[in-house]
C-alpha cells in the first residue's frame, strides 16, 4: 500500500489531450474558459448617469439659482444637447449624459415648480453622479482571463459585450460502472439478499455537480461478461469510475481483468479507512478509477482522488480547506482516517463535528455528512480544537 499524498501525487501526473467546445453562454455556469474575454468597447460605452435628477453646468451654479428644464433625456435615447448654460435637462438614471452638461443632481437634492429647477445645495463639482466612460474598462481589455470558472455574473459580462457562444474546457466523456449480482434497479423491491444500486446514482449526482453529465451501466460478476462490457467502455469513454469489485473476494474479477485487458495499474491499495482497496491506472489513453464498493468508500474515494484529478484537468488551482475538530477523536491504526463530519461556521471558524456511523456501509449516516477531516497516520489520537485538512462532499 502507499500513503494518500503519494496515490494523489500519482494521480495528477495523469493527463487527458486537452480539448474545447463551443456552448451557448446559458450553458456556461461552472464550466471552464478555454478563451480570454474580451471587452468589444468602452465600458461604460458613454458618460452614464447614475441619478434620476436635473443636468446641468457645474460651472453656472450658485445657491439660490433657478434652472429652468429645457427638455427630458431618458435612458436609451441618443443623447439631447442643452442650448442655454442657463437651463437644465432632467434626466433618467443609465441615461447617456447630454451634450453641454457636466453634472447632475438627484430629485432629492432638487425643488421643481414652473417649469423651473432649484438646487438645495451649497456646492456642486464637475461630472458628479456620472459613470465616466471606459472607467470600468476599455475597449480590447480582457475582462475574463481563460481558465476562470464560469458563475451567472462572469455570464453577465460575456452577454453585455456579445458573447452568445463561448469556448469552455471540453468535459472528459465518463461512466459510472457498477458491479455485483446483488444490485438491483432502484425502481424494484430487493428480495432479502438484494440491495438496491444507489453508488451509481451517488457518483452520477455527485459527477453532475461537477458539470458532467455521466453515462452509467451494470456489470454482472461474471469474467466473460466483465471482459466483453470492459472492452466497449474503454473504446467509447475517457474515464471509467467503477463501484466494487476491486478488493480481494473471490468475485472481485476487475483487477485482473483489466489486467488482461493492458492496465498499467499505478495503484492498487492505499493506506487510508475507508477505501483501503483503492485501484487506479490507465489502459491506453482511458483513466481508471477503481473505488471499493462500500458507499462510503465510494464517496470518499471520488472526492479525495478523482475531484483533485479533474480539478487539474481543468487547469483550476488545488483547494485546501482546513477546519477544527470538536471533539476528541482516537484511531490506532497505521492509517490516513477519513473522518465524515457535519460543518458548522461559527465566528469565521470552520467546525468539523464527527458523524456517529456504523463504518463505510452506512450509506445513511453518509446521507448526513457535510465532508471528511482526513487524519494522518502519523498520530492515533487528535484533540478537540485540532486543526486538520477539509475536504467537503457537497
Amino acid at each position: 500500500m502507499i500513503q494518500v499524498k503519494e496515490a494523489q501525487r500519482l494521480i495528477l501526473t495523469q493527463e487527458l489531450p486537452p480539448s474545447t467546445k463551443q456552448v451557448p453562454i446559458q450553458q456556461a455556469v461552472s464550466r471552464v474558459l478555454a478563451e480570454d474575454i474580451v471587452a468589444d468597447r468602452d465600458s461604460p460605452p458613454f458618460d452614464r448617469v447614475t441619478m434620476d435628477g436635473i443636468a446641468i453646468q457645474a460651472d453656472r451654479f450658485s445657491p439660490g439659482k433657478y434652472f429652468p428644464i429645457e427638455n427630458t433625456q431618458a435612458a436609451g435615447q441618443p443623447p439631447l444637447t442643452l442650448s442655454k448654460p442657463e437651463n437644465c435637462l432632467e434626466v433618467m438614471t443609465g441615461a447617456v449624459l447630454p451634450l453641454n452638461t457636466d453634472c447632475i443632481i438627484p430629485y432629492e437634492c432638487v425643488e421643481i415648480a414652473d417649469g423651473k429647477a432649484r438646487i438645495d445645495l451649497s456646492d456642486v463639482s464637475s461630472f458628479q453622479n456620472v459613470h465616466r466612460q471606459g472607467t470600468d474598462a476599455r475597449k480590447g481589455d480582457v475582462l475574463i482571463p481563460k481558465g476562470s470558472t464560469i458563475t451567472a455574473g462572469i455570464v453577465g459580462v460575456m452577454a453585455a459585450v456579445g458573447y452568445l457562444h463561448v469556448s469552455v474546457v471540453s468535459s472528459p466523456k465518463v461512466v459510472v460502472c457498477a458491479t455485483g449480482d446483488e444490485l438491483i434497479p432502484v425502481d424494484q423491491t430487493p428480495l432479502p439478499h438484494q440491495i438496491r444500486n444507489s453508488n451509481s446514482y451517488m457518483l452520477q449526482a455527485a459527477l453532475m455537480a461537477l458539470g458532467i453529465a455521466a453515462d452509467t451501466v451494470q456489470i454482472a460478476d461474471d469474467r466473460d461478461k466483465l471482459r466483453d462490457g470492459l472492452q466497449q467502455l474503454i473504446r467509447k469513454y475517457d474515464v471509467l469510475l467503477f463501484s466494487g469489485a476491486v478488493s480481494k473476494g473471490k468475485f472481485d474479477f476487475l483487477p485482473e481483468v483489466l489486467g488482461e485487458l493492458g492496465l498499467d495499474k499505478k495503484i492498487h491499495g492505499v493506506a487510508q479507512r475507508p477505501g483501503k482497496p483503492f485501484l487506479f491506472g490507465t489502459v491506453g489513453k482511458t483513466l481508471v478509477f477503481g473505488f471499493p464498493g462500500n458507499p462510503g468508500s465510494t464517496l470518499v474515494c471520488f472526492h479525495a482522488f478523482f475531484k483533485p484529478w479533474l480539478r487539474k484537468h481543468y487547469g483550476l488551482a488545488e483547494q485546501h480547506l482546513f477546519a477544527t475538530l470538536t471533539a476528541e477523536v482516537v484511531f490506532k491504526k497505521p492509517l490516513t482516517y477519513h473522518l465524515l463530519v457535519t460543518l458548522e461556521n461559527k465566528d469565521g471558524c470552520l467546525l468539523a463535528t464527527p458523524v456517529d456511523h456504523s463504518g463505510s456501509g452506512d450509506l445513511i449516516h453518509l446521507g448526513i455528512a457535510e465532508g471528511f477531516v482526513s487524519l494522518p497516520a502519523e498520530e492515533d489520537t487528535w484533540q478537540a480544537g485540532s486543526i486538520l485538512p477539509l475536504t467537503r462532499i457537497d
